[in-house]
């Protein structure tokens, strides 16, 4: 799991080395379409950090024992996760610009995608764990699934941080 997200880490950061070149080389204003809205992805930041939270909560209930913490943990993850996924379907169907507008809006939705699609690989981790927990196959001194599940999904939560502070905050540093 570590070599994965060592290897995820790096995309992201290949993207974003792209993305702040591109801002760097910019002729004109940037982002070209004007800034992106904070109104949706603020609170999103704020759904996804809570259910980084969750997720550590619930392996350490399972750590300690207790199958019933993983459980409420992971549904309460779970939830958080597909609120999240949710919002930011929203938040493109109301963005003023598309993939094809320019270059920030290919290099926004590119990223944030990416994201997204690692936001539902992980929510797939989370059912699959939580199946497995409601099948009893975790205990204080067998849970090594759950760790993986929780530092994927703790790994997600951080990239969203840098994502959030380059594509949507960043704009209005300038």
């Amino acid at each position: 799991m570590v070599l994965v997200i060592a290897t995820e880490a790096m995309l992201f950061a290949y993207l974003l080395f792209g993305y702040f070149y591109l801002a760097s080389s910019a002729t004109g204003p940037w982002p070209p379409s004007g800034r992106p809205s904070l109104s949706l992805a603020l609170p999103n930041t704020g759904i996804l950090l809570a259910s980084s939270v969750c997720i550590w909560w619930a392996e350490r209930g399972i750590r300690a024992g207790s199958a019933r913490r993983l459980v409420v943990g992971l549904v309460a993850t779970l939830a958080l996760g597909l609120t999240f996924v949710s919002i930011q379907a929203v938040e493109y169907s109301r963005e003023s610009f598309r993939l094809s507008t320019n270059a920030y809006s290919s290099v926004f939705y590119t990223v944030t995608g990416l994201h997204g699609a690692h936001v539902l690989v992980g929510l797939l981790m989370v059912a699959v764990t939580l199946i497995r927990t409601l099948k009893g196959h975790f205990s204080a001194e067998r849970h090594l699934a759950v760790t993986n599940t929780a530092m994927y999904w703790h790994f997600v939560d951080a990239v969203w941080l840098v994502v959030f502070v380059s594509l949507y905050a960043s704009p209005y540093f300038t």
